[in-house]
């Protein structure tokens, strides 16, 4: 059964119900969209990694690199903005129509003032998460000041305050994504194919989570798995990660709202 939202004056949307696996076609199908558009993709996935070395290339400057894991946690709170021109190709592909960087560059102006609202609410987040990441640190590790990275992996994984810290972070950091994911989720491509503002965009990304607990969750595993991935690759992955999961996004959308 599917459930109806109403999205404003003439437009109603069916938040449907998917299968469990579903999550799996999303990502076959942003596989394909990814090589279908290769230029496309890749030099979304590029900017997205020097995003990521610039991160941490900063923090290495001032001597907090102690602090990337909860900063890169962080990044991709904000991750959903910066894939508008991956959904754009993706839809582009879906119709037949020409994808060119061209056109996933334009897609960003005609949402100016709902993604710019988009983007306070999840730049809040992202400063919200940081700020948690501090006072955790403060609480279980005092006020000595960051550590040398290895010295506080160390701490982290074989002392009691760092064992502590780490369940109790992952656990606020759990909680704080998955509410940024649930507005999230679909909130940006709907921006791009209905006359609708962001804060209804949100609620219907929150309606088509609670519609699909389980599938959401697995999608919500996988796209965490590729960007660890990514990550873990020294962000080289991030280059084919984040374009795939943003391609993947919009294949999502397709199967969870429709008029």
């Amino acid at each position: 059964m599917d459930a109806t939202a109403s999205a404003g004056p003439g437009v109603r949307l069916n938040v449907r119900r998917v299968p469990f696996d579903q999550p799996w076609q999303w990502m076959a199908a942003g596989w394909r969209d990814l090589w279908s558009a290769p230029g496309v993709g890749l030099t979304f996935g590029f900017v997205f990694s020097a995003a990521a070395l610039s991160i941490v290339w900063g923090l290495s400057q001032v001597g907090l690199q102690s602090l990337f894991l909860a900063l890169a946690g962080g990044f991709m709170l904000v991750g959903p903005l910066m894939a508008v021109g991956l959904y754009e190709t993706s839809r582009r592909l879906q119709n037949g129509e020409p994808a060119t960087l061209g056109h996933a560059l334009s897609a960003v102006g005609h949402l100016r003032e709902q993604l710019a609202f988009m983007g306070v609410i999840l730049l809040l987040a992202y400063l919200i998460w940081v700020l948690i990441a501090l006072a955790l640190f403060i609480l279980f590790m005092g006020q000595n000041g960051l550590p040398e990275v290895d010295r506080f992996v160390h701490q982290l994984l074989f002392s009691p305050r760092g064992l502590a810290l780490l369940v109790v972070g992952t656990m606020a950091g759990a909680l704080l994504a998955t509410i940024v994911f649930s507005v999230s989720a679909i909130a940006v491509p709907l921006l791009m194919t209905k006359r609708i503002d962001a804060v209804t965009a949100m609620s219907v990304s929150v309606r088509a989570c609670l519609e699909n607990p389980k599938p959401m969750a697995l999608w919500a595993a996988l796209i965490a798995a590729a960007m660890a991935c990514g990550f873990a690759t020294l962000f080289a992955g991030l280059v084919v990660a984040f374009p795939l999961v943003g391609h993947a996004t919009w294949h999502a959308y397709r199967d969870l709202v429709g008029e």
